[in-house]
């Protein structure tokens, strides 16, 4: 622990720096990059205060790898990275030198994944899994109870590896409909000895000096990722998979995130073939900053489970401000956008078929002609 962080904080200066560092953080909604339209404007300030939220939790009140408990880094009010609609997340810190134990239960949920790892946003989004296991690789009970060690010393039956460095735990349950699918439960205990946490104010100078470098580092990462989709607006290319782990994501996912743009008269229509050996997949709607656009109470994603099939079996997707008719079930709004990012992924998929993408009008879908005329743009990307 830094003593001088102490001396500042007790003095008063630490404070007044991690203000002044919050109010920079400010800046990156106004860059000349990011769209100057209202409401992207208004909900980038939004933005950051939903990850110092996020980031309060992460370094101050769920900090101690000591006297670990879940929290959730993604939500329905607090969302990171093209948060996926589908799941329920949650975060845990621990510390690669200790053991724990988690008891749970796997509920009724689609895919569970859980993962070590060794990194946070604000250290340039290196969160590659140091450890990773699905609902196939643990022994449960009959009842659907389970128990795990994580530690970077092997256990014999359920283990979850860590490496000396690995600082936090996540977990993905991802449903086919969260209102009829039970999620699963998970505690965690640190199985070495340690004393109830007090709070020290050495302790706590050095977690405030952490809070917003998660913002900035954060924001600024994915504010990045939009500057490289936007060389591929209106299409669904595959991601650098190992970009995608870097920044947290799950090895047994594949990805294809985009940037959309379109004019209120305008839909993009998405057709591929969803892979034969697939446990789900889904696409989603979110802003430019990378946040899902609000599923609470708009239809901004379909998923393998919910989605209406052509007779072949491909997927038609309609992503449009209003309804381009009852031919299209697969329509997602914008919800009043006029860009943001995509995202189509694949779980635990053996092959990748391409995505097609076109803008039309979307008065020419409501008069009944079909994607693919000569009057349109076609792309593929495999």
């Amino acid at each position: 622990m830094n003593q001088d962080n102490k001396q500042a904080l007790l003095q008063g200066q630490l404070w007044h720096e991690f203000c002044d560092q919050l109010k920079a953080a400010g800046d990156l909604v106004l860059a000349d990059t990011a769209p100057d339209d209202d409401l992207t404007r208004a909900e980038g300030y939004r933005y950051l205060t939903r990850l110092l939220r996020l980031s309060l939790e992460k370094n101050i009140e769920f900090s101690d790898p000591h006297c670990p408990q879940f929290y959730s880094l993604s939500h329905e009010t607090a969302k990171i990275g093209n948060d996926n609609p589908d799941n329920f997340y949650m975060n845990c810190a621990v510390d690669g030198a200790l053991t724990y134990r988690i008891r749970g239960h796997r509920g009724t949920v689609d895919y569970l994944s859980i993962e070590s790892k060794a990194g946070s946003f604000a250290g340039q989004g290196d969160m590659a899994p140091t450890g990773h296991l699905t609902l196939d690789d643990l022994h449960l009970e009959d009842d659907g109870y389970f128990e795990l060690i994580v530690s970077a010393k092997p256990h014999s039956g359920n283990w979850l590896p860590m490496t000396p460095g690995s600082d936090n735990l996540l977990v993905r349950q991802t449903f086919r409909d969260r209102r009829l699918e039970r999620k699963a439960e998970m505690q965690i205990e640190c199985l070495d000895a340690a004393d109830a946490p007090l709070l020290s104010p050495a302790g706590f100078a050095d977690a405030l000096g952490r809070v917003v470098p998660f913002v900035a580092g954060t924001a600024g990462l994915f504010s990045d990722w939009m500057q490289g989709f936007s060389q591929h607006v209106n299409k669904l290319p595959a991601n650098d998979q190992q970009q995608c782990l870097r920044a947290g994501g799950d090895p047994a996912i594949h990805y294809h995130n985009s940037y959309w743009r379109l004019s209120e008269d305008e839909a993009l229509v998405i057709r591929f073939m969803p892979p034969t050996v697939c446990r789900t997949w889904n696409f989603q709607l979110s802003n430019y900053w990378m946040e899902s656009l609000d599923y609470r109470y708009q239809r901004i994603s379909v998923n393998r489970h919910t989605a209406h099939y052509e007779p072949d079996g491909s997927v038609v997707i309609v992503v449009a401000a209003s309804a381009p008719g009852e031919q299209y079930p697969n329509w997602l709004t914008t919800a009043g956008h006029a860009c943001g990012a995509m995202l189509l992924r694949y779980v635990e998929a053996e092959i990748f078929p391409p995505v097609h993408t076109e803008v039309v009008p979307v008065k020419m879908l409501r008069q009944g002609s079909h994607a693919g005329s000569s009057s349109r743009q076609e792309h593929s990307h495999d």
